[in-house]
């Protein structure tokens, strides 16, 4: 199965949307995405190829992780949500501790973003929340980010403690992608609960990189945007 799934990606792949890719998610050297390769392969066509191959195995879907290949990787996380959402709880653990034994290969922002809070917040939904907070405090950029988005699952259920006690210890983070994901995830709270945000940011805001903060207060209105930006 794994050599026809190559095969499918070869057919798809388009050498000028590799090289746009490639750029966008700062390979080069000294950038957060250095070495990763593209093949130009679109996200729409991999949800399309994982719903051909549905049944592949978890242990090739694990091989498919560790490709040197950015959309053959994230075709293996797909495979791992979708296997997520219909597995019982015996095979979602499983799935849940190859997804963080293999962070190493989730190494770039969309990768993180499409499955965090689907694997990591949804097992840890009804379960102790003490691994967020390791890997908050992680060396590893994505394993930092993977923390606060996974907190999203939460969210989405109207649970903001999680995301907020993991943004603070995120506000001195050095990576401009943890700003914006912060930003993101306090904006989502804030689409729910502003009030809830607003305590939030009238204790922090002060602390905030500029980028976290104009992420977190999008969705205000435009006084109350322009209220926080002047304190800042």
């Amino acid at each position: 199965m794994l050599k026809n799934i190559k095969s499918e990606l070869s057919e798809y792949s388009d050498a000028s949307h590799a090289n746009n890719l490639q750029r966008f998610f700062k390979t080069g050297v000294g950038e957060y995405g250095e070495g990763d390769k593209f093949i130009g392969v679109k996200t729409p066509v991999l949800r399309q190829i994982a719903r051909k191959y549905k049944n592949i195995s978890l242990e090739d879907t694990v091989k498919l992780l560790h490709s040197p290949i950015h959309e053959e990787r994230l075709l293996s996380l797909i495979f791992l949500v979708n296997k997520y959402k219909k597995f019982d709880p015996v095979k979602q653990e499983e799935i849940y501790k190859i997804y963080l034994s293999n962070t190493k290969y989730i190494n770039n922002w969309d990768l993180v973003d499409v499955t965090a809070m689907h694997i990591v917040g949804a097992y840890l939904k009804d379960k102790s929340r003490k691994p967020l907070y390791m890997l908050a405090q992680s060396k590893s950029l994505w394993e930092r980010r993977i923390a606060i988005i996974a907190t999203f699952h939460f969210i989405k259920n109207d649970e903001f403690d999680e995301t907020l006690k993991i943004a603070k210890i995120l506000l001195t983070d050095t990576e401009d992608l943890i700003h914006k994901a912060v930003g993101w995830m306090l904006r989502e709270v804030g689409k729910r609960d502003i009030k809830k945000e607003e305590i939030f940011l009238k204790q922090y805001y002060n602390f905030m990189p500029r980028t976290m903060l104009r992420y977190a207060i999008e969705k205000f209105p435009k006084e109350l945007r322009q209220y926080y930006l002047t304190l800042k």
